[in-house]
């Protein structure tokens, strides 16, 4: 009996001590390791996911440049992404029109989004096919007017249009986004450091690893949760060098190392 009670006491400390352990890294260690703001330090308060006019949590924040409006416009021109047109009467039947016809319409406007309770300052997209069913397309808000190297900052949510469909939550028409929002997140900085725009790339945190997301129409995405932000060239003069990569903390590069992983299986 006394070995017995010796070894339920041993089970007990054992759990006890797994279950703090647990509790430490759960509740304490993985958010801090998590969560790194280091090269733009106010970006820590502000929120990372938009909002649609209802209130509801639209796309995440998963893109950022460092630039004057004026350097994000021709960084952009550059790349290959139009401008979005405004969303008026002519556009809106422009947009149906390039849906229902098969036909190109690389200025089609985007629906609003909001983001501190405003609407993106600036819309640019990328065509794929023939129509603007489908196209990635990019909104930017200012959020910073000087950031840490002395120069505006801007996040943007950046997704892929899969079609157009009605909205799971309003029933009202929209599009509908593809899930592997860090795929357009990728190429949007790839066609920029293809088009010599950017000085250099580094990460901060945004909604964090999601697997399981909802945009304002319902639509489910994933990410890692970082927020690529790159500094885009004063002037519009090409950069003729590679841009800088400045690595995020050794925890979350092991992080997004193994998302990659569970995002392969994902898609």
């Amino acid at each position: 009996m006394s070995w017995f009670g010796t070894d339920v006491r041993h089970l007990i400390f054992w759990g006890v001590v797994l279950l703090a352990i647990w509790a430490l890294a759960a509740y304490f260690l993985l958010p801090i390791g998590w969560t790194h703001h280091q090269r733009q330090p106010r970006l820590a308060a502000v929120p990372m996911v938009t909002r649609t006019k209802q209130g509801i949590a639209g796309d995440p924040i998963n893109v950022g440049l460092v630039g004057t409006e004026e350097d994000v416009i021709r960084a952009m021109h550059a790349a290959g992404w139009m401008p979005a047109d405004p969303v008026t009467l002519k556009s809106s039947i422009a947009i149906v029109g390039s849906v229902l016809l098969d036909r190109p319409d690389p200025q089609a406007p985007v629906s609003p989004l909001y983001y501190d309770r405003r609407v993106e300052d600036l819309a640019f997209e990328k065509e794929i096919g023939r129509s603007a069913d489908r196209r990635d397309h990019v909104r930017f808000w200012k959020v910073l007017d000087q950031g840490e190297e002395g120069r505006p900052v801007w996040l943007g949510a950046a997704t892929y249009d899969r079609g157009v469909g009605l909205s799971h939550y309003t029933g009202q028409v929209t599009h509908h986004i593809g899930p592997d929002v860090d795929a357009v997140r990728a190429l949007l900085i790839d066609d920029l450091k293809t088009a010599k725009m950017v000085e250099a790339i580094y990460e901060v945190t945004g909604v964090g690893p999601t697997i399981n997301g909802r945009n304002g129409g319902g639509d489910r995405y994933y990410t890692d949760g970082e927020v690529w932000i790159a500094r885009l060239v004063a002037g519009g003069k090409a950069n003729p060098d590679p841009p800088q990569m400045l690595p995020p903390p050794p925890f979350v590069a092991a992080k997004d190392a193994i998302w990659q992983g569970i995002a392969n299986l994902a898609n």
